[in-house]
């Protein structure tokens, strides 16, 4: 689990404003910092199927919110993968 600091801090760091705590870039930003939390779970147990399943719903899910990002805003969509070190496929 991701600490009520850590993500205090990913939010203040990908927010648009000061109360932004919805926007895909915030949402990006924290599913990024739990998915690499549970990498390291992962690498630790590694026939722990059901975290496995969580992560992949993860990665799932910031993959859908970058497309959206990507098609909505590309300037921010290239600052939120370069800031986060995103590695990009191209899967058009």
């Amino acid at each position: 689990m991701i600490t009520t600091e850590n993500k205090s801090k990913v939010m203040a760091a990908q927010a648009r404003h000061k109360t932004d705590t919805g926007s895909a870039e915030v949402q990006i930003g924290i599913l990024s910092a739990r998915i690499t939390e549970l990498t390291d779970h992962m690498k630790a147990n590694p026939k722990d199927n059901h975290s496995r399943r969580g992560l992949l719903q993860m990665v799932g899910k910031r993959k859908k919110l970058l497309a959206y990002l990507r098609n909505t805003d590309v300037d921010t969509y290239q600052k939120i993968t370069s800031d986060l070190k995103i590695r990009i496929t191209s899967s058009n």
